[in-house]
Order: structure tokens, then sequence, then C-alpha cells
């Protein structure tokens, strides 16, 4: 444990104190974190060395000796990022119990690893997080999974097992767990509750979209006793060392968009993105790439938490590879970011109603729409070869077949 010194028995304070942890061995203080009654959020005050040295974590946090205050229930900028998830809170509320539950809790309790490369200590002195213990590995799946059942029944876990569920990534309401394979981490997200196998048509949906030209993350299909589980390997984490991350909900109120969309993503690309070689405009593409898989395999929960950019410390941004990918099977017609004219319409006229925001002309992004219905047309036979079930290919195809949907394949 060299680099890292566990906090002493966490007391109840309103400041703590937020780590840049690029080098885990080498943290460098960011600043101080304080809890704002009146608010009931989270500011931040840029420590003095790190003004003179660091750089601003998201736009709205430029490097000022102020403190910026958070919107009511809110925490700032990016550090909003690094907070646990949904399933991260309740995680953190059956096993740590903490003596107070404000954000500034679920901030600290989520732990080491969290999500991107900022920490959370109890000392200014010395990087102090909530330290979990090494990560489980494959080996570990199966008690993972009942320690999953024990957590959602409310059933006690025991003391000696409550390391190995570490709670701070980034992600929604799926119970998931942490764990290490190869030297590398990954996320393991379990499926309980759902109407099919979800991990394992996340696994095939994922396969799927790198068919279509779309960069994802890699997942591997892990079984169960009964259906499976999907590792999904961290793109946060690059060797030893720890990549920042903004979640394009972060990013987007960041730059000051009252819009959450795909276009005006494209456009943050477009002024924030990687110039040498183009690589804005590419990604660009690719985002439009993304959002029509997203619209053609009726993943509607594409919302702006689902999508992510690497930050480097000039403050140029990249997309993140994609993650959380997987038909969400409800026909709802409409995706949660906005697609184009016809605002949240789940459409090819809409998503090519605004494609030269996304750098494309007419003819050209036409020929990306075309691109990415060559990959879905093949889904049923990608998704048996990937194990899914004949009975879930069934139910998903009610969705992704449906004639709203098809109709628009085999029409283009």
């Amino acid at each position: 444990m060299s680099r890292l010194a566990e906090a002493p028995s966490y007391q109840p304070a309103d400041s703590l104190y937020l780590w840049w942890l690029a080098d885990p061995a080498a943290p460098r203080l960011v600043g101080t974190l304080t809890l704002v009654k009146s608010l009931r959020g989270i500011s931040l005050r840029y420590a003095p060395a790190w003004l003179a040295q660091g750089f601003a974590l998201s736009e709205d946090l430029p490097l000022r000796d102020i403190e910026f205050l958070p919107e009511r229930d809110g925490i700032v900028g990016a550090v909003d990022d690094a907070r646990p998830d949904r399933w991260g809170e309740r995680v953190i509320r059956y096993l740590d119990k903490p003596p107070r539950l404000s954000l500034l809790e679920y901030l600290f309790f989520a732990g080491d690893e969290r999500f991107g490369a900022l920490g959370v200590s109890t000392s200014d002195r010395a990087y102090q997080p909530r330290w979990h213990g090494p990560l489980p590995s494959l080996g570990d799946v199966d008690e993972l999974h009942e320690l999953v059942r024990r957590v959602m029944n409310g059933e006690p876990v025991p003391a000696d097992q409550k390391r190995l569920l570490a709670p701070g990534t980034l992600g929604g309401a799926r119970p998931k767990a942490l764990l290490e394979i190869d030297g590398r981490q990954w996320v393991l997200k379990f499926g309980e509750g759902d109407p099919f196998d979800a991990p394992l048509v996340e696994h095939a949906s994922m396969t799927l979209a790198a068919r279509a030209g779309i960069a994802v993350a890699a997942t591997r299909a892990v079984p169960l006793a009964q259906g499976h589980a999907v590792a999904v390997q961290r793109f946060d984490r690059d060797g030893g060392r720890r990549l920042h991350a903004l979640s394009a909900h972060v990013a987007l109120r960041a730059a000051g968009e009252k819009e959450m969309g795909y276009p005006e993503l494209a456009l943050l690309l477009r002024r924030r993105g990687v110039v040498e070689g183009n690589l804005y405009l590419e990604q660009m593409r690719e985002l439009f790439r993304r959002m029509v898989f997203n619209i053609l395999i009726d993943n509607t929960d594409d919302h702006e938490k689902n999508h992510a950019l690497l930050v480097d410390t000039a403050g140029h941004y990249r997309l993140a590879p994609a993650f959380d990918v997987l038909p969400a099977a409800q026909a709802l017609g409409y995706q949660q970011m906005r697609v184009g004219l016809q605002a949240n319409d789940s459409t090819l006229d809409n998503a090519l109603s605004e494609a030269r925001l996304f750098g494309l002309k007419r003819d050209q992004a036409v020929a990306e729409v075309r691109r990415v219905i060559a990959a879905v047309a093949g889904w049923q036979a990608h998704f048996a070869a990937c194990g899914v079930g004949a009975g879930d290919i069934e139910l998903l195809a009610t969705a992704i077949d449906r004639p709203h949907l098809r109709g628009q394949r085999d029409g283009f």
C-alpha cells in the first residue's frame, strides 16, 4: 500500500480534499471540497500550488482563486464525475453506513478506484482515500454475484467480503463490481431483473458496433451459474496511469450548453478536439455513426452520462470508447439525447437533418448511415454467433425489427 495512506476512521466534516492521480505514485493536491449546506452541494477552491502549476479541470472551473459554488443538490464541474453512480450509492448506504449521507460522504466513500484521475482524501497533506483493498479477479465472479444478490435483497454481507464491492465507477443503477483481468481493470456488470440476458446482449451489441466503425470498450461475456455477466475494460486507465475523463453531461454543462444533444457534443469536439491529423473531424463523424447505431438498435438509454470524453492537460477532448451500448427494447421512438431538428425523434431523417454540425456533407452523411445499416442488418446472426438465445433474439426483434426501425433500414 505504498502510494496510499488509508484514511483514519471517518468522521463527518464539512471539507475534504481533491487530489490529482494521473500518476498514482505521485498524487498532487488540487484543492478543497466544501459542503455548502445552504445549497446541499459541494464547492471547490483550488490550492495555491495547483493554481500555479495545474490546469482547469473543466471549462466551468477556470484557474481562479475563488470558491466555485454548486447548483442546488449538485457538485461543481468535473468533480461531479468523481461521485459514485446509483449502484455505488446503494453499496455505500448498505455496506459502509456512513454516519452522515451528504454528497460529501458519497464522494469520499466512492473510494480510490473512482472514474477518471481525481481522488478524494481526508487530508490535504497526504492522499488518504477510502481504500477497499486489492481488486478481485475472475475467480471471484461467483462470489461477487452472490454479494450483489445479497445487497439487492437487503441480506447481511460478511465483513471480510465487503472489500470486494468497490462503488466508484461511472454508470447507472445496474449492479456492478470492479475486477482485475490480466493486469487490467474491468467493470463487471450483472443483469439482475432484466427481461433478457442483458450482459450477453451488451457484449453482442458492443461487438456489432465495432463492425459499424465505432470505437468501443473491450468486452468479455462471463458465464454465471445462470446467465452471464459482462466485463467492460476501463478506458480511463492506461497501464499504471489514470486518465482524466468527463461525462458528456459534465462537459456540455461546463460549456454552457442548455441542450444535451449529439449535435452539441459534435460542436464541442470541433471546438475542443485534437487538431493534429484532423482527429476531431473523424471523431465528429464517429459520433454521428454512434447516434445512428443507437437509433437503429433501439438503444434509447443513450443519455449524456453514457458518453464520455478523455481530456489531456492542455484541455483537448477525445471521444472515449463507446460503452453501455445495448437495446433498451422499449420501442420508445425517441432518444435521450437530441438528434436533430425534430428534437429526440428516433429517425434517420432527423439524424441527417443537422449532419453538417458533424462536419458531414449530405452525401457523406448518407454514406455513414449506409455503413451503419450494413452492420445492423445482420444483428440477429451476429447476436446468435455471440451466444444470445433464440428467445432473447425474438424478444429484441419486436423492438429492433419493428416497422418503425426496420422500414427505415430497408427503405434507405
